[in-house]
């Protein structure tokens, strides 16, 4: 089968790059013809004002048939990728963004396979920060599809919505580098140091962790690393005003794949204390580095996540609890008792199971 991956990839960065480039490969070993149409630039300066690409070697090597070509701001290249597109048996887009609708639509309307089908994947159905026109924008999109996948029940019903096209819910598989999962050995050194590990931005909620940190347990430091949506200004000024300026160390930059085992040395636990959430790969990062984990109970963030065995979950946007479970994780052992409840997450047989959720044959499939 030909199959169309439409969606960023290497020099881009971040999860839905990686994402993109794990399932063509993932459709190439199943035995597919695939090719990857990428971005040139995918949204204005204005809408992400830090470094859209990485330098150096790519995180993950993307497949040789990609092409790199579409533009936000040029339509022409939305229409000739469009006509590319109609050889296809399968066309999948990685939807993320609103400003990528337009091209997403032309390339849909223009360019849907004649005799196949199309599926939208849908990292977030709508923006965490949300205005009115988004929804029926959103919703034209959606609806020249036949299937839209999601990465969790709330995203699934938020699609349903928007569209009668077929809705599917799948957990997201783990598409990390390599170098992600690099585990050392286990100690029961207690370090009293948190992560807040990717980009900030707000409905992330580093804002209710600093505050829970201020009121938690004396002594604890927390290392932020990640890129910052709106500079850090802001969260600077709020460790002075908690007081807490000098047990917080930020590292205002995105992390590259070879040193995220870095950023994972010598911290208790990955704190996730999102106030909405979709899906996310921090959980599992964390797992496969030994750490435990302290996440919010939204979206699938919260069902990686084994209370009182590898993690504990909190209520979102309520720094009383937050700080409440902050100290109950350095008591009575509790920190060493979850830090040796971590397993490395079972995801064999989860990319299987997407490309059978996307309605995609796999040799084994073909074999039985």
């Amino acid at each position: 089968m030909r199959v169309a991956v439409v969606g960023p990839t290497h020099p881009f960065k971040g999860g839905v790059a990686q994402h993109t480039t794990v399932l063509a490969r993932a459709l190439h070993e199943a035995g597919h013809d695939v090719e990857v149409v990428s971005w040139k630039s995918q949204y204005p300066r204005l809408l992400y004002p830090g470094a859209q690409h990485v330098t150096g070697p790519p995180e993950i090597q993307p497949i040789a048939a990609t092409r790199r070509r579409l533009h936000w701001a040029w339509p022409w290249t939305w229409i000739s990728e469009a006509r590319r597109l109609r050889g296809a048996d399968f066309v999948v887009l990685a939807h993320v963004t609103p400003v990528q609708v337009p091209a997403y639509w032309i390339l849909l309307r223009l360019g849907a396979p004649q005799r196949g089908r199309s599926a939208i994947i849908c990292h977030n159905v709508l923006p965490h920060e949300r205005t009115a026109l988004q929804r029926p924008l959103v919703s034209a999109l959606l609806s020249r599809a036949q299937l839209v996948l999601t990465h969790s029940a709330d995203q699934a019903a938020l699609a349903a919505t928007l569209t009668s096209s077929t809705i599917a819910s799948v957990p997201l598989p783990p598409f990390g580098p390599d170098s992600f999962t690099s585990r050392g050995a286990m100690s029961d050194q207690v370090h009293r140091r948190l992560l807040f590990f990717g980009i900030v931005r707000p409905y992330k909620g580093l804002d209710v962790l600093l505050r829970a940190l201020a009121q938690g347990p004396a002594g604890v430091e927390l290392r932020v690393a990640g890129e910052f949506w709106h500079g850090a200004a802001e969260y600077t000024n709020l460790c002075q005003q908690l007081g807490i300026e000098d047990r917080v160390e930020f590292i205002p930059e995105y992390v590259a794949a070879e040193e995220v085992p870095t950023i994972f040395d010598r911290v208790d636990a990955l704190v996730l204390p999102y106030r909405t959430a979709t899906g996310s790969q921090g959980p599992l990062t964390a797992f496969d580095f030994g750490v435990p984990v302290i996440a919010t109970d939204v979206g699938a963030l919260a069902e990686r996540v084994t209370p009182e065995v590898d993690g504990l979950v909190v209520p979102p946007d309520d720094v009383e609890a937050l700080a409440s479970a902050l100290e109950r994780f350095y008591s009575d052992g509790t920190e060493l008792r979850l830090r040796r409840g971590v397993r490395r997450s079972d995801t064999s047989g989860m990319w299987s199971d997407y490309l059978a959720a996307l309605g995609v044959q796999t040799q084994r499939d073909s074999t039985a």
